[in-house]
C-alpha cells in the first residue's frame, strides 16, 4: 500500500476545503508589514480590525512585521490543554521557523474564530487541533511562498535561489529575515496552493518538544482572569440563593455596609453583590447580608438520599423501569433479537452529578465606560460570553470587548457564562469596574454539572459465546436543553425581543424532555463493538440541577458503563477480558490495535506480583481510541491502584509530550470522580463544598502511568478528553478480578 501524502490523509480527514472558497486570505497593511487573514469559518469577509503594530488583530491569525515580529493570535482558549503550543506548532512547520520565535497572542471576540463544527466561537469537543491543522499549514506555507516570491523580486532572482531557514530568507550566502519583504509581499497576490512539508522533513511537528507556554507559567508571568488588575478596581462577591436558580424576594444589607472596605452593595438578578476595596472584604460581608428567596419548586424538592420511588435514586430508576422511551438507535432486529439469545446478561449502572473544580475558580473583570463593555475573562466561549454581558450591562453587543487570558482549567465549565453574566450585571448596577470572583464553595455549589445517569443493559449470546444482541437504555436529563437555553440567551437578544428569547430559549426542555434524543445522553453506550442487532433507549428525567458539559461529556460515563458490561459478559462466560472484546472488533481495527498494544505492554497473559490483577478497558471518543489496562491490589478492602498501561491512537501526534501530559490528566481527572467524585443534593442544595468532600487524586494515590503513542500518518485527532471514559472501567474491572466483588456505581466503594 502506498504511503498516502499529508495533505490527502487530513483533507480526508477534516473535510475542510483548502481552497479559496474554503478559506479568504487577505494581506493588508499592518505597521508596513504583512498580515494574513484566516477567517476559521470559510465564510468572514469583514476587513481586519485595528491593522497596526499595537492593536489586537481578532480576525488576523498570522502577522509578520517589517521590524520582524511574527504574531499568531490564537484561535482557541489555552487551558491546560496544549492548544497554544500546538497550533503554533503547526504554524512553525509550515512558516519555516521556530516555534519559540512566534509571539503567541490569545484572540478575543470575533465572528471570524467560529468553531465550524459547533458554529460559534468555542473551545472543546478536543477538536482543536484536528479542525485546524490543514488550514493553519496551508496558510503558513502560503505565507511562507509570498515572502519568498517577495524577496526573489526584490533581490532580482528566481524563486529557486531563494531558501527559507528559522524566520529567514536565504540567498546568495546572505541570511536576511522575513521581515525585509514583509511589505513588498504585502503588494503581492496571495498564493492559494503552496506545497506542503512533507512528514519525513517536518522539523517541529512530531517532536517531543518543551510548551511554549510552560516558561510563563512556571514563573508567575502567565496572565490568568483572576490576575487582572488596574488602578481604580473594585472586587465583588455575590451571594446567590442556596438553591441554584432561586432569586431575591427580600433583603436587608444594614449590617453588611457597616463591613471594613464596603463600598457598595447591589441586587442583580440571581443575588446580591457586595463591593469592596478588596476580594476578602467583599466575601467576609457576605454573611451579614439577610436575604429572603423564592426558591425553584422542581430542584428544591429533591434530595439524593431520599428512598422514595419519585426522588433520589428513585426517580432514575422509576424512570429506568418505565416503558416511557424514545429510541436512539436500532440495527438489525434491535431488541426482538434476545428471543434467540442462547443465553442473556443484564446489569444496571449508576453514575453521580459531577463538578468540574477548576483549579482557578470562576471570575471575571468587567469595566463598563457608557455604553462600551470590557471584559477580561478565561473563557471557553468569548462570543457567548460577550452577548451574555451584553444583555445583562444592557449594551449593543458589537460594543463588547473581550481581553482574553489563560485559562486555570476548562474541562467544558468556561464553556458557560454564567459567571461573565454576573459580572456585567454588577458592573452595570454599581456604576464601578469589578472584578467578580467565585470562592470555591461558590464554584462546587453553582457549578453546571455533569448529569446523574442510570442505564441498563440486556446482551443476548449466542451458541457460539458472541454477543447477538446488545441492549441499553439510560435514565437521566440532557443536557441539550441546557445548551439550547444558553446558546438562545447568548445569540437572540440581538434578533428577537427579549419576552420571545426567554420563551424560545426554554423550549429545549420539552422538546428533549418527551420527543427528541441528545446524541451526548447515548454516545459510547452501544458504538464500539461488532455486534449485529442492537438498540438504545433514552428516558428523560431532570431534577433541575444545572448541567454542562464535563470532560469527555457522555463519554465519561458510557465508558464506565459500556466497558463494565462487557467485562461482566465475557466474565460469565469464562472468556479472557481482552481476547472477548477482541472477538467484538473486527470492524474497528484501530481500537483492536490500541487493545493488544496494551495488553502486551502491560504483561497481561505474564504472572503479575502475588495480589496484583489486572482490569481492562477501551473506548472510542472524540475520533480517538484508546485502551487502558490498570493494575489493582486491595486488602482489607483498601484499593491500590499501581499502574495504569495507556495506549491512544490520535493520528500524527503533533507534539508526543502533550498528548502523553493529556492521557495522565484523564486518567488523573478520571480516578478522582471515579474513586470519590459526587454531588449530592438535600432539598435542591449541593451538599459539597470544597476540596475536603469532594477530594482530588493525592500524590500518594496516583498510579504509576504508561502512555504509548500509536505512530500515524493519519490526522490529528482529540487528546483532551479520550484519556478519561476508560479509567474507571479498568479499575472496576481489576478490582472484580482481585475480590469477584462487581462494583456497578460510581464512586467506586468497596464495603467489608
Amino acid at each position: 500500500m502506498a504511503t498516502p501524502t499529508p495533505q490527502n490523509i487530513i483533507d480526508k480527514a477534516t473535510g475542510i476545503s483548502t481552497t479559496r472558497r474554503g478559506f479568504i486570505k487577505n494581506l493588508s497593511m499592518a505597521g508596513a508589514g504583512l498580515v494574513v487573514g484566516l477567517p476559521l469559518t470559510a465564510c468572514a469577509s469583514n476587513p481586519l480590525p485595528n491593522n497596526n503594530l499595537s492593536a489586537l488583530q481578532p480576525n488576523a491569525v498570522l502577522q509578520i512585521t517589517s521590524d520582524n515580529q511574527i504574531n499568531f493570535y490564537l484561535p482557541r482558549s489555552e487551558m491546560g490543554q496544549g492548544t497554544y503550543t500546538g497550533l503554533t506548532t503547526i504554524v512553525a512547520e509550515e512558516l519555516d521557523v521556530d516555534p519559540a520565535r512566534i509571539h503567541v497572542l490569545h484572540a478575543g471576540k470575533h465572528e471570524d474564530y467560529i468553531n465550524p463544527e459547533f458554529q460559534f466561537q468555542a473551545t472543546g469537543g478536543s477538536n482543536s487541533l484536528r479542525i485546524h491543522f490543514l488550514p493553519l499549514r496551508h496558510l503558513a506555507a502560503n505565507a511562507r511562498q509570498v515572502i519568498r516570491q517577495a524577496a526573489a523580486q526584490q533581490l532580482n532572482l528566481s524563486l529557486a535561489d531563494i531558501q527559507t531557514d528559522n524566520g529567514n530568507i536565504i540567498a546568495n550566502g546572505k541570511i536576511m529575515p522575513y521581515g525585509d519583504f514583509a511589505d513588498h509581499a504585502n503588494s503581492l497576490p496571495f498564493p492559494e496552493d503552496a506545497p506542503l512539508t512533507d512528514k519525513e522533513q517536518f522539523k517541529y511537528i512530531g517532536k517531543n518538544t518543551h510548551t511554549l507556554d510552560g516558561l510563563q507559567k512556571s514563573t508567575g508571568t502567565a496572565q490568568f482572569g483572576i490576575d487582572i488588575d488596574f488602578e481604580g478596581l473594585h472586587r465583588a462577591a455575590l451571594k446567590r440563593c442556596p438553591v441554584i436558580g432561586g432569586t431575591v424576594k427580600s433583603f436587608d444589607d444594614s449590617e453588611a455596609k457597616t463591613m471594613p472596605g464596603v463600598k457598595l452593595i447591589v441586587e442583580i438578578y440571581n443575588g446580591v453583590a457586595v463591593i469592596a476595596e478588596h476580594y476578602y472584604q467583599a466575601k467576609n460581608a457576605l454573611p451579614k447580608l439577610k436575604i429572603q428567596w423564592n426558591l425553584p419548586d422542581t430542584l428544591s424538592a429533591f434530595s439524593s438520599d431520599s428512598t422514595a420511588t419519585d426522588n433520589g435514586k428513585g426517580l432514575f430508576k422509576t424512570a429506568l423501569d418505565s416503558d416511557q422511551a424514545t429510541n436512539a438507535f436500532e440495527q438489525g432486529d434491535g431488541i426482538e433479537a434476545l428471543q434467540n439469545a442462547d443465553t442473556i446478561v443484564s446489569a444496571e449502572y449508576w453514575a453521580p452529578y459531577l463538578a468540574h473544580s477548576t483549579m482557578e475558580p470562576m471570575n471575571c473583570t468587567a469595566r463598563l465606560t457608557g455604553d462600551t463593555l470590557e471584559l477580561w475573562v478565561g473563557t471557553q466561549t468569548p462570543q457567548l460570553a460577550a452577548y451574555a454581558a451584553a444583555y445583562y450591562a444592557d449594551v449593543p453587543k458589537d460594543n463588547v470587548i473581550v481581553h482574553s487570558t489563560f485559562l486555570g482549567g476548562g474541562f467544558g465549565r468556561r464553556s458557560e457564562s454564567d459567571f461573565v453574566a454576573e459580572a456585567a450585571a454588577i458592573a452595570k448596577a454599581s456604576g464601578l469596574p469589578i472584578q467578580l470572583c467565585w470562592s470555591r464553595e461558590d464554584d462546587m455549589q453553582n457549578d453546571r454539572y455533569r448529569p446523574a445517569s442510570m442505564a441498563k443493559f440486556t446482551i443476548g449470546i449466542n451458541k457460539q459465546g458472541v454477543i447477538d444482541s446488545w441492549i441499553v437504555k439510560r435514565a437521566g436529563p440532557q443536557l441539550m436543553p441546557y445548551v439550547i437555553d444558553n446558546l438562545v440567551d447568548g445569540l437572540m437578544p440581538s434578533i428577537l425581543p427579549n419576552p420571545m428569547v426567554d420563551w424560545l430559549s426554554k423550549t429545549g426542555y420539552g422538546l428533549y424532555g418527551s420527543l427528541l434524543v441528545d446524541h451526548s445522553s447515548v454516545e459510547g453506550l452501544y458504538e464500539d463493538y461488532d455486534v449485529p442487532h442492537k438498540s438504545s433507549d433514552h428516558v428523560s428525567v431532570d431534577p433541575g440541577l444545572p448541567l454542562g458539559a464535563w470532560r469527555s461529556v457522555g463519554h465519561s460515563f458510557s465508558g464506565f458503563f459500556k466497558e463494565s458490561m462487557i467485562d461482566e459478559v465475557a466474565a460469565q462466560l469464562n472468556q479472557d477480558a481482552v481476547a472477548f472484546r477482541l472477538k467484538h472488533l473486527n470492524n474497528n481495527p484501530k481500537l483492536a490495535n490500541v487493545l493488544r498494544v496494551a495488553a502486551d505492554k502491560a504483561g497481561w497473559h505474564k504472572p503479575l506480583p502475588a495480589g496484583h490483577y489486572h482490569g481492562v478497558a477501551v473506548h472510542e471518543s472524540f475520533s480517538s481510541f484508546v485502551s487502558q489496562i490498570a493494575e489493582v491490589s486491595v486488602n482489607n478492602n483498601q484499593l491500590i491502584i499501581h499502574r495504569v498501561t495507556c495506549v491512544i491512537d490520535c493520528g500524527l501526534a503533533v507534539n508526543p509530550g502533550i498528548v502523553e501530559a493529556q492521557m495522565e490528566s484523564g486518567i488523573i481527572y478520571g480516578l478522582s470522580a471515579a474513586l470519590s467524585g459526587e454531588i449530592t443534593l438535600k432539598n435542591g442544595q449541593v451538599q459539597q463544598s470544597n476540596f475536603h468532600d469532594y477530594p482530588a487524586l493525592r500524590m500518594h494515590e496516583t498510579p504509576a502511568i504508561d502512555v504509548v503513542i500509536i505512530d500515524s500518518d493519519e490526522a490529528p485527532t482529540g487528546v483532551g478528553e479520550p484519556g478519561l471514559p476508560p479509567i474507571a472501567a479498568a479499575v472496576a474491572n481489576g478490582i472484580f478480578a482481585a475480590t469477584g466483588k462487581r462494583l456497578r456505581s460510581l464512586p467506586l466503594k468497596l464495603e467489608a
